[in-house]
C-alpha cells in the first residue's frame, strides 16, 4: 500500500529491478485492477522484466481519490505513483482496454521517459470520434451504472463463484481477488464513475498530444484479424503511424481471456518489440 499524500494506492511489483531493461509499468482496463496482470507479470519477470501494477482509486484495495476520476485524476495518480517507486529510468507503458486512454496521456506527458507503448485490445483518443464507438461507449456507462447498483444491492454475491466473476480465468489468491471485486458494492461504483468519464478522457489524451512516431508501439488484438475490421483499423493505428510498429492478433482470445495463460504470451512478446525496438533506437542515438 504506497501513501501518495493521503491516500494509498495498492501496487504490485513483480521481476527484480535491473537498469538495463525499462520498467513495465501496466494499466488496467474498465472494471479491472492489478489482479489482471498477474499471469503476465508472473511471465515478463520469467523473462527479465521488472513490472508494476497496481488498483487505480476506489478499485480492489485503493483507497478513494477525488471526482471526477477522469483522465487527469488517473494521470495524477500514476505520476505521484511513479514519482515514490520510480522516479527515473525508461517505461514501457502497457494498458488494456479502456486504459489506452490513460497511457496515451501519461506518454505525451513523460515524454522522453517513454520507451515503448502495448495496447492490449485497447481503445484509442481518436476512436471517440467514430460514431459507432461513442455510442457504443455511451451504451457501455449505462450499463456500467447498473452494474454499481446491482453489487450495491448485493446482487452479485451468488454469481462470484461462476464464470462471471472471473473471465479471465485466474488462479488461486488472483483468482479470489477478482472474484471479490465482482461483487464489491465500493469497487464497481468507482469503476462506473471512471466509464462515466470516458469522454472526458479520450478528450484530455488527445489534448496532451500525438504519440511521438519514433516511439515503438505493439498493438495485440483479440480474435482473428478480420474481425471488427473498422474498429480494428481504429486500434492498430497508433502500431500503423510508428516507425517500429507491430500488430498482432490473437486469434481464440476474447476481451478479458487475453489477460490469461492461454494468451499471455502474445502480451509478453509485444513488451519484448518494443524494448529491442528501444534499445536499437537508442544505439542509433548514440552512434549519431
Amino acid at each position: 500500500m504506497l501513501d501518495i499524500g493521503g491516500r494509498r494506492l495498492h501496487v504490485v511489483r513483480a521481476g527484480s529491478a535491473d537498469h538495463a531493461t525499462p520498467l513495465v509499468l501496466l494499466e488496467a482496463g474498465a472494471f479491472g485492477f492489478s489482479a489482471d496482470w498477474s499471469v503476465v507479470q508472473s511471465r515478463l519477470a520469467s523473462r527479465g522484466y521488472a513490472s508494476l501494477a497496481y488498483d487505480r482509486a476506489g478499485l480492489g484495495l485503493s483507497d478513494p481519490g477525488p471526482s471526477p476520476r477522469d483522465g487527469a485524476a488517473v494521470g495524477a495518480d500514476v505520476e505521484a505513483l511513479l514519482a515514490r517507486e520510480a522516479p527515473r529510468g525508461p517505461l514501457i507503458l502497457v494498458g488494456h482496454s479502456m486504459a489506452g486512454l490513460h497511457v496515451h496521456r501519461l506518454a505525451a506527458r513523460l515524454g522522453e521517459r517513454v520507451a515503448g507503448l502495448v495496447l492490449v485490445d485497447a481503445t484509442t483518443p481518436a476512436s471517440m470520434q467514430s460514431k459507432f464507438v461513442s455510442t457504443a461507449v455511451g451504451q457501455f456507462a449505462n450499463v456500467s451504472r447498473l452494474v454499481a447498483w446491482g453489487a450495491g444491492a448485493g446482487l452479485f454475491k451468488a454469481l462470484s463463484g461462476t464464470a462471471l466473476g472471473d473471465r479471465i480465468g485466474l488462479d488461486g489468491e488472483v483468482g479470489g481477488e477478482k472474484r471479490w471485486a465482482f461483487a464489491d458494492a465500493d469497487h464497481n461504483a468507482w469503476a462506473a464513475a471512471e466509464v462515466a468519464q470516458w469522454p472526458a478522457a479520450a478528450r484530455q489524451a488527445l489534448e496532451a498530444g500525438a504519440l511521438d512516431p519514433r516511439w515503438p508501439v505493439a498493438v495485440v488484438l483479440a480474435g482473428p484479424a478480420d474481425a471488427r475490421a473498422g474498429l480494428r483499423t481504429l486500434q492498430a493505428a497508433p502500431a500503423a503511424a510508428s516507425l517500429h510498429g507491430l500488430i498482432e492478433n490473437v486469434t481464440g482470445a476474447t476481451h478479458a481471456s487475453i489477460l490469461s495463460g492461454a494468451h499471455a504470451d502474445a502480451i509478453v512478446r509485444g513488451v519484448e518489440h518494443v524494448a529491442r525496438a528501444g534499445a536499437e533506437l537508442e544505439i542509433q542515438t548514440m552512434v549519431g
